[in-house]
């Protein structure tokens, strides 16, 4: 009974995690910096190469994962 109690905890974090997304998603359009075409991200366009590497994307990414892993591990408890 109490693993059918924590897997319900866990389906509403994750439902409500998705539904965030989603709305962050919905809203990309209208926000004021485009995800992957931050400052600081590294661009390189020469005469036939592009490379493109997006450093401050991913630290971004990297502290809100960590921020949301935390949140979900402290339901967890």
């Amino acid at each position: 009974m109490e693993s059918t109690r924590e897997l319900g905890k866990l389906l509403l974090v994750v439902g409500v995690l998705v539904a965030i997304v989603g709305g962050l998603l919905l809203a990309s359009g209208k926000l004021p910096f485009r995800l992957g075409r931050l400052p600081g991200d590294i661009a390189y366009q020469g005469k036939n190469t592009s490379f493109y590497f997006p450093v401050v994307t991913c630290i971004l990414l990297s502290v809100v994962l960590t921020l949301v892993m935390w949140v979900v591990n402290s339901f967890r408890k």
